[in-house]
């Protein structure tokens, strides 16, 4: 029995040692950040944008791989069923927590199957209207909500969306009776929203800010508990009326769960160091986006309360799986 224990502490010493090892060599080849999204997008740009900053930071290159589908099943699958060694990575976002509850099956669980590293950038939600609305601020929007139940149409994409989630939350806290109407992308969304098809939309701000800024559409607020510095003259929905009210759509990246610890670490510090970077704020902030770096451990708590907060959001509304 002795010379078992002595065997089994002999065993768990070499493999810290190995551990330690390989961590003290990565990364040795490049690594391959899988993309749930088509090149070109908000989360695309923003994660080459760090990749760049990581290559260099980290002596390998760090490679984006494009892989979209719907619900980013394709990228999620292919990270979770990764070596866990440091060379696979996914651009994890606000979809995967929504996800979790959202559908009956995924080939991976979203909760369990990856380690966060950190995150890269938040997005603000903005709730908007036609630059001639007679609809002038969130207050103005719960009264006329509220004098005519049932009648108010708002427009988002698709069921099951971070906008469409942020309007029931938003219908929800406010108290109001309002039609969510899908739509399958951005431009249908404002299309209907300029020809008085809809009267009020929630959409991500990335998008959107040019138009917002040149007048083309109207911002009565913007999600987060802080305001946007892109929109600094446009106050948060819960400043404006909807107090507690909070929601952020963000992207981070994620190793495939037990990734070595160490090896997590020397990414996570790649990562914060290029999310930090002053141009990379710049940037982001040019895009509609807000740089936001977090240590594993913030990013793993938030990302479960993330998860939390969503099926919670999901069920009080009544909306189907998928």
């Amino acid at each position: 029995m002795h010379r078992s224990w002595l065997q089994l502490a002999a065993l768990i010493a070499l493999a810290a040692t190995a551990a330690i090892a390989t961590a003290q060599n990565y990364p040795a080849r490049p690594i391959r950040l899988l993309v749930p999204f088509g090149p070109g997008g908000v989360g695309d740009i923003t994660a080459r944008v760090v990749a760049q900053k990581m290559s260099v930071t980290l002596g390998q290159q760090v490679i984006i791989d494009n892989r979209p589908s719907a619900g980013g099943v394709v990228a999620t699958e292919l990270v979770a069923k990764a070596e866990p060694n440091g060379y696979t990575l996914l651009l994890l976002n606000n979809s995967h927590a929504i996800s979790q509850s959202l559908f009956r099956k995924l080939p991976y669980d979203t909760a369990q199957d990856f380690v966060p590293i950190s995150t890269l950038s938040t997005f603000s939600v903005v709730v908007l209207v036609a630059p001639d609305s007679t609809i002038r601020s969130v207050k103005e929007l719960i009264a006329q909500a509220k004098s005519s139940p049932g009648k108010l149409t708002v427009a988002t994409i698709q069921i099951g969306s971070t906008q469409h989630l942020a309007a029931e939350l938003f219908k929800a806290m406010a108290g109001i009776d309002v039609v969510n109407v899908p739509f399958t992308n951005t431009g249908a969304v404002l299309t209907a929203l300029r020809g008085n098809n809809v009267q009020v939309a929630f959409e991500i701000t990335a998008p959107v800010i040019g138009q917002i800024r040149g007048g083309g559409l109207r911002a009565l607020a913007v999600s987060p508990t802080t305001r946007f510095p892109g929109l600094p003259d446009v106050p948060t929905v819960a400043e404006a009326g909807v107090p507690g009210y909070q929601v952020t759509s963000w992207n981070g990246i994620a190793a495939p769960a037990k990734t070595p610890i160490a090896i997590v670490n020397v990414l996570s510090k790649a990562i914060i160091e290029g999310v930090n970077a002053a141009d990379v704020r710049q940037r982001f902030q040019e895009l509609g986006a807000e740089a936001r770096s977090a240590t594993p451990e913030a990013f793993r708590d938030f990302y479960a309360a993330e998860i939390a907060k969503w099926s919670k959001v999901i069920k009080g509304a009544g909306i189907p799986l998928q």
